[in-house]
């Protein structure tokens, strides 16, 4: 497994915790480091992914509710949002990661943390979110 996958599934494992004890994912990650093995490689860009997420958030969440027809954000599995939270993320804020690797790689997070319906439904949104933003010019 690459560094970037260990890196979204460290920036999920924190955005989730967040999200369970409404504590800031800045202050769950180190927690995470300290209690489990963490890989050097992927430590950089998993703090990369949680800082822009959490900067981003309001941006990311406003995206996600455009995108998905008939479903809140608040509404949405806690595992399915952060995922779609981080895929929005990469391909809309950070410029080095095309919008068909992000989608991907949310699909195969959600195939490994999520429910069985978890992967339909992210490509589903994520996909619709693209092609919106496309339209968009970004």
């Amino acid at each position: 497994m690459g560094a970037r996958r260990k890196s979204r599934e460290l920036a999920l494992q924190a955005l989730y915790q967040a999200d369970m004890s409404n504590v800031s994912a800045l202050d769950t990650l180190p927690v995470l480091c300290e209690n489990f093995e963490v890989s050097r490689k992927a430590l950089p860009y998993g703090e990369g992914l949680v800082g822009g997420v959490v900067a981003n958030l309001a941006a990311i969440d406003r995206i996600i509710e455009a995108g998905s027809a008939h479903w809140r954000v608040s509404r949405m599995s806690c595992i399915d949002r952060n995922i779609i939270r981080i895929a929005v993320y990469e391909f809309n804020f950070a410029a080095d990661v095309p919008a068909g690797v992000a989608i991907n790689e949310a699909i195969e997070l959600a195939k490994r943390f999520g429910s069985e319906d978890s992967p339909a439904f992210i490509n589903g949104v994520l996909d619709a979110i693209r092609k919106t933003l496309s339209r968009q010019g970004r």
